[in-house]
């Protein structure tokens, strides 16, 4: 069985293996009972039923727990420094939710050395991983400069390869009586300096951020750069962030709480991923994204977690999972396969939210027979095990 100088492991006894493809079991999820599955070095070798297994080097008994693919976290910004609690306690009090609180990060986030920036991506990094989530996508936004939006995209790079040029999240103070000056700094020197580390393009294209003919600028000079496009569209209200993402041929549009028929319509008839961020709904008390009518319409649905300090504070995947089948229309099967394979078609990856022979190794082991149990058991940390890269970490 071995094919390089890595010894494999089999693991064996799994009560119920989501794999995510249909050709290797039930429905969608591709479910297994009684299962095995095979680790060579970094990928997936072998998948099927526990009494088949090859023999392996090594032998991991699942005994009788649920196994997914590891979560694919598509959207988070996790290069900042500060927090703001007080603001969430006055949110909590009944003020509403608005964009500018980005401000205040921004603000912490310039004043931050290096060395805080790095440690606290790294530990939010770890903290996704322990809940599963062993591939994470993050951005900038919260510098603003030149210097620093290229800062914190090499920071991010370190950690992780899933790395977004935000400079157009919101217009900084220095810029609020230039917002066009702004533009051409980020489709300009911020752009040159940062395409570099990143390879995604996002723009806040929200009222309070950027309107669609800019969004449409930085997302088309992001392009020409090579980057590729993603948008943060409709989240706060009805506006051209979905269909400008559809025309553009962006990876997602992420949020879509607030969407038209048509917008619906767009999605579904793209390849466009409708990532929904339920996150940020629950600690806003805002309006839930409608996940229903928009599998239902036919558009390819992500989970994320959209951990940032404002609007959501959290890094736990399984937490969204739960959220999305209470308040969002979704089933578990749905909610698990959105959270895995949907965040990897945000991605544009094909090697992860899978456990099929030769996807990476990126597997979780629950501690529970089901993968349900994600939503059935809201808030109980069901991941035993993670393997990330075919290591038990």
């Amino acid at each position: 069985m071995t094919t390089n100088s890595a010894p494999t492991t089999a693991l064996t006894h799994i009560a119920q293996l989501v794999t995510n493809d249909p050709s290797l079991g039930e429905g969608p999820l591709g479910l297994i009972q009684d299962a095995a599955v095979v680790i060579d070095g970094d990928r997936i070798a072998w998948v099927g039923p526990s009494g088949k297994a090859p023999a392996t080097d090594n032998a991991v008994d699942a005994g009788g727990r649920a196994v997914i693919p590891g979560f694919v976290d598509s959207h988070s910004h996790l290069v900042f420094a500060g927090d703001r609690t007080e603001e969430f306690n006055a949110r909590m009090s009944g003020r509403p939710y608005s964009a500018g609180g980005i401000r205040t990060t921004v603000a912490a986030t310039r004043a931050a050395g290096d060395d805080v920036l790095r440690a606290n991506v790294a530990r939010y990094l770890a903290e996704g991983l322990r809940q599963g989530t062993t591939t994470q996508e993050t951005k900038s936004g919260y510098g603003l400069t030149v210097e620093d939006e290229a800062r914190a995209l090499r920071i991010a790079a370190e950690q992780t390869d899933e790395v977004t040029f935000l400079g157009a999240h919101i217009v900084p103070p220095d810029h609020a009586d230039d917002p066009a000056g702004y533009v051409d700094l980020v489709t300009g020197p911020m752009l040159d300096a940062c395409a570099p580390h990143a390879r995604w393009v996002d723009v806040f294209c929200e009222k309070g951020a950027f309107d669609g003919d800019q969004a449409r600028a930085i997302l088309t000079a992001g392009a020409a750069k090579g980057l590729v496009p993603r948008v943060h569209a409709n989240q706060l209200g009805h506006g051209p962030g979905v269909q400008l993402a559809v025309e553009l041929g962006a990876a997602s549009a992420d949020h879509c709480t607030h969407l038209t028929d048509a917008d619906v319509d767009a999605l579904a008839g793209s390849e466009t991923v409708a990532t929904l961020l339920p996150g940020a709904e629950f600690s806003t008390r805002a309006t839930w994204p409608d996940a229903r009518r928009l599998l239902d319409a036919g558009a390819t649905v992500a989970l994320s977690t959209d951990c940032n300090p404002g609007s959501s504070f959290t890094s736990s995947m399984p937490f969204c999972i739960a959220l999305a089948v209470r308040d969002m229309g979704m089933t578990p099967d749905e909610a698990v396969w959105s959270a895995t394979a949907g965040g990897a078609r945000a991605l544009r990856r094909t090697d992860v939210g899978r456990i099929t022979p030769g996807a990476r190794a990126d597997l979780a082991l629950l501690d529970a027979p089901s993968h349900v149990h994600l939503a059935y058991r809201p808030g109980v940390p069901l991941v035993s095990a993670v393997w990330h890269k075919g290591v038990l970490v």
